[in-house]
């Protein structure tokens, strides 16, 4: 059986959006802020597709170990 991640990262995020990676840092800092998680914390494939509207599974597809 295979891990995954559960986090997501800005990498990720420029994948699944085509956008810059510091663009995908920039979103992450405001779900971060929008969901009242501090700095150090994490947010989750889950927490970034409700967030965006897209499918949980769909985002999964795009993460990469």
């Amino acid at each position: 059986m295979r891990l995954k991640r559960v986090c997501i990262y800005p990498k990720d995020v420029q994948r699944i959006t085509g956008k810059s990676e510091r663009t995908g840092g920039r979103l992450l800092q405001q779900i971060r802020n929008e969901l009242g998680k501090k700095e150090h914390q994490f947010i989750t494939i889950d927490e970034f597709a409700e967030y965006t509207g897209l499918c949980p599974d769909l985002v999964r597809e795009f993460i990469t170990d």
